[in-house]
Parts: C-alpha cells; sequence; structure tokens
C-alpha cells in the first residue's frame, strides 16, 4: 500500500512539472495565413549594394508595387510613387526599391528619436513566417532605414536600437525626385537577442518568409504626413505592421 502511494505521489508530481513546461513554452506557434504570396528566385549573379541595380539579376525580375496607403490622405503620384524587387542568396535577401518623392526630409538627427517622423524606407521581416505580435520582442523585425542608412527598431523593453549590422543599404538619385534603394538583409531567428548569437541564418528554397516594405513620407510637416506600404490591410486601422505580422505578405523563396 505504501509502495502505490509512493507511485501516485511520483506520478502526479511527473504530471504537473510536464503541465508546467508546457505553460512556459507553448507546444505549437501562432499560425499565420499567408497572403499576398510571391515567389522569389535566387540570384543568378552577384549583386553589389551600390543603389545602381544593374545586375542581371534586378533585370530579370519583376517590379511589385508600394501602393497601400496605411496612414494620411491620398496622394498623388507627383508627391509619391514606389515599387521594388527581391532576391535572394545562401546568406540574404536582397531588395531594390524605386521610390518618387518629391522632398526629401531628415531633419531629426538623433537616429533613435522619432525616426519614423523623417523620410525612410521600412521593412518587415518574419524569417519563419509565423505571424503574430512582435511589438516588444523578436519574433519578427520592422526595420527602419534613414537616408543615411541607419537602421532603428525596437527591442524587448520598447526601447529603440541601431540594427546596422542587420541591413547594408545603399541610396543613388536616378532623376531629380526618384530614388533607388538597394538592401541587403541578413535574417535572424525569432530567438535573437542583442547580447546573444549574432550569426545569421542561411537561406535555403522553398523557405516561406514574411514580408512587406513601406515608406514613411514628410514633406515638410513637424510630423509624418503618410504611410504607403506594399500589403493590404484590412479594417480602419492599417499602421499595423509594427505591432502584428500576421498582416505582412509571404514570400516563397525558389532556386529556379
Amino acid at each position: 500500500m505504501k509502495l502505490y502511494k509512493i507511485l501516485l505521489l511520483i506520478a502526479c508530481f511527473s504530471f504537473f512539472i510536464n503541465c508546467k513546461k508546457n505553460i512556459e513554452k507553448p507546444l505549437f506557434k501562432n499560425q499565420k495565413t499567408n497572403h499576398q504570396l510571391h515567389t522569389v528566385l535566387k540570384n543568378i549573379d552577384s549583386i553589389t549594394i551600390d543603389g545602381i541595380g544593374d545586375e542581371k539579376t534586378w533585370k530579370n525580375s519583376s517590379w511589385l508595387p508600394i501602393n497601400q496607403l496605411w496612414l494620411g490622405k491620398p496622394i498623388d503620384s507627383s508627391d509619391f510613387s514606389g515599387r521594388y524587387k527581391l532576391s535572394w542568396s545562401d546568406d540574404a535577401l536582397y531588395v531594390l526599391a524605386e521610390i518618387k518623392d518629391d522632398i526629401l526630409i531628415d531633419k531629426i538627427k538623433n537616429p533613435l528619436e522619432r525616426w519614423w517622423d523623417d523620410d525612410c524606407v521600412e521593412i518587415f521581416i518574419d524569417e519563419d513566417n509565423s505571424g503574430g505580435n512582435h511589438q516588444f520582442n523578436h519574433n519578427a523585425f520592422a526595420y527602419h532605414i534613414g537616408l543615411n542608412g541607419d537602421v532603428v527598431d525596437l527591442d524587448s523593453i520598447n526601447s529603440p536600437k541601431l540594427f546596422d549590422n542587420h541591413i547594408v543599404s545603399k541610396k543613388t538619385m536616378i532623376k531629380k525626385d526618384t530614388y533607388v534603394w538597394e538592401f541587403k538583409i541578413s535574417l535572424y531567428p525569432d530567438t535573437y537577442t542583442l547580447n546573444g548569437d549574432q550569426i545569421a541564418l542561411k537561406l535555403k528554397s522553398k523557405k516561406k518568409i514574411g514580408f512587406a516594405i513601406a515608406y514613411c513620407d514628410n514633406d515638410q510637416s513637424e510630423f509624418r504626413e503618410n504611410f504607403i506600404g506594399s500589403v493590404f490591410v484590412k479594417g480602419d486601422n492599417k499602421n499595423q505592421g509594427w505591432i502584428d505580422a500576421d498582416i505582412f505578405g509571404t514570400i516563397l523563396l525558389k532556386s529556379k
């Protein structure tokens, strides 16, 4: 009888420990619904980040629009228009963006202060396409790339940090109001921490990544006037990308 009670206590204790582990570490991640699914082909030549985009890879890639108004009033194409291309290598995701903006603003000199109120490109990356909240964690990233190349996002304690080692970029003027931005983006898992492993992931064919790109446009105001993105967002509050990775589009990496 005593042995039976001991075995029962051991079983109950084991059950309690397993339940505790499951509460602390969920068995399943958020399941994102894929939308705006785009296939991205691997680069066929080496891409130099020079803001020119003259590689064969880019010439063989198709343009995709940046045309969804997330914040602000409707804008005319003479004020803003944007489009982008994508490619990838084993080491990084590449983005080529062509932005038409008649006035560039870079008045806030501290890159960690109101970075969204200057003109900048914002690139959203969810490495495992899991979706879900990423406001104060690195389940996904919302990189703001300033005119000078500074890369800003929030860390896990709601503090802005520079992530310049995640993205290499170059901006070149091709007309008086039109600019080509070229980006090389290293991808990191959702276990990323600022004091942890800084080794970027290797990319493979058939991998899905949550992705969106947007532009913060300010002509001459104190605050950002418009926010234009690449994906349609339901509802009235469309400025959700910095919080919710569910709104990102999905890209599928492919070798050929």
